[in-house]
């Protein structure tokens, strides 16, 4: 009753977590469901004169783009893809341009294109002061960090002090490569074209490190690389970067960023870093339910544990208890067996101790079993002594020889001497281990006695 007090409010607070997870769940796949229909309701944003007509003379605007997994990249039809794609998608059908992608096979002939006025917009190159010379960028939405890459057997890098005087590969042009040549010129930096070289630069150990976006680097696992800490101090926020000239697109890219919806940009982001990006921080509220939800899941377990083993334990006192009273029936009616014999009946340990003996053993000898249990039959007063020894010596012959004896014989006693028919067999365990010997005997002058027989003996 105690257990059932004690675990009935724990089942009610961890039905209740459960039943509060459940409405949160319900909520959140409705917001869900409502913000799939309301994205797919896109309407055109407003733009002023001078922007519809950019757009009127300017329908396609060309993208010079370097395949970035999960941001941009070809599938296996040679189609682009990725969350870059979905975000020129929504700002296509926001604003009526078209974009179109022409593939460059590096970072530098990337900037080289958009310099030169071959291509109008990049979607995955990190803002820096020298771009900002010949590129415009747009809102930022979203963004990442940059990690260290090291070899695996190297300890992992932490900041940018561990590569002092030791060789950085960065692909050409990269992000960070002026604020890291000015700040920390003891640091030798090696340019490459792409990261794919610089990671194999790393893996050969001609190169100590290289430094990645943090999405970018958990792509590429490898036996001998490792990602380290994050570059303190560093963000790479995702713009559109678009070539020096052309307000009008970056002030209509703009407006399509601001008007995105957030939860469909949430969204998308999911749908592709979901799996890669490191996940967010759980709220006060999500850690009290979720370490709720394991403690009260711990004590529901261990509730339904200790009610499958109390009852377990039940059955197998209420088992002992059967077999105990079964035995002490078994025990009743052996000593009323025994009891009821007419003749003296005994049971002596192998040390020849009396361990049972019935009541016409007790007359015969003027003894009572509690004053000689346990006793050797000489250390009892019953028999004569030269009586008693002689018979506790033929006991032990007997339990070495394990040989049954059946003999008639003549035997002194207190009374006097008597002729009588003696038995004594050995007994034994259910195991076949010999446990001692089962005696007595029938007083045959009394019996004849009281037959009236004048045989001589």
């Amino acid at each position: 009753m105690l257990f059932e007090r004690a675990i009935k409010p724990a089942l009610g607070w961890f039905l209740l977590l459960c039943l509060s997870g459940f409405v949160r769940g319900g909520m959140a796949a409705q917001m869900v469901l409502h913000e799939q229909v309301q994205a797919q309701k896109i309407e055109l944003i407003e733009l002023d004169e001078r922007e519809r007509r950019w757009i009127r003379d300017n329908p396609s605007v060309t993208v010079a783009s370097v395949q970035y997994p999960l941001y941009l990249f070809q599938d296996e039809h040679g189609h682009w893809t990725g969350l870059n794609i979905d975000v020129l998608k929504r700002i296509s059908a926001m604003t009526g341009l078209q974009f179109v992608h022409e593939e460059s096979f590096s970072t530098d002939q990337m900037l080289e294109r958009l310099q030169s006025g071959a291509a109008d917009l990049s979607t995955t190159l990190a803002m820096n002061d020298q771009r900002k010379a010949f590129l415009d960028f747009s809102h930022a939405f979203g963004g990442a960090g940059w990690v260290f890459v090291g070899r695996k057997d190297e300890p992992a890098i932490q900041s940018l002090e561990q590569l002092v005087k030791r060789v950085l590969v960065l692909p050409a042009r990269h992000a960070l490569e002026d604020a890291v040549r000015r700040e920390y010129p003891s640091i030798e930096v090696l340019s490459v074209k792409t990261y794919a070289e610089a990671r194999a630069l790393v893996e050969s150990g001609e190169a100590y490190a290289t430094i990645e976006n943090e999405i970018g680097a958990q792509l590429f696992p490898s036996g001998l690389l490792k990602v380290g800490a994050l570059v303190e101090g560093r963000w790479e926020a995702d713009h559109l970067a678009v070539r020096k000239g052309m307000p009008e697109l970056v002030s209509i890219l703009n407006k399509a960023l601001g008007a995105f919806p957030a939860a469909e940009l949430r969204a998308i982001r999911v749908k592709w870093l979901g799996g890669v990006a490191p996940p967010a921080p759980l709220s006060l509220w999500d850690e009290i339910v979720g370490w709720g939800c394991w403690g009260m899941g711990g004590l529901g377990a261990f509730g339904l544990l200790s009610l499958v083993w109390n009852r377990r334990l039940t059955a197998v006192i209420r088992q002992r208890c059967e077999a105990e009273k079964h035995l002490g029936d078994q025990l009743a009616f052996q000593h009323a067996l025994i009891d009821a014999m007419p003749d003296p009946v005994f049971v002596r340990d192998l040390q020849g101790r009396l361990v049972m003996c019935n009541r016409s053993y007790e007359e015969a000898l003027s003894i009572r079993f509690e004053q000689v249990q346990g006793r050797l039959l000489f250390e009892v007063d019953a028999l004569p002594e030269a009586t008693a020894r002689m018979l506790h010596d033929e006991f032990m012959v007997q339990m070495h020889t394990r040989e049954a004896r059946f003999s008639k014989r003549q035997l002194a006693f207190k009374s006097g001497p008597k002729a009588i028919y003696q038995w004594t067999v050995p007994f034994y365990s259910a195991d076949g281990q010999l446990r001692g010997l089962l005696g007595g005997w029938t007083d045959i002058s009394q019996r004849r006695t009281e037959s009236g027989c004048q045989c001589p003996h």
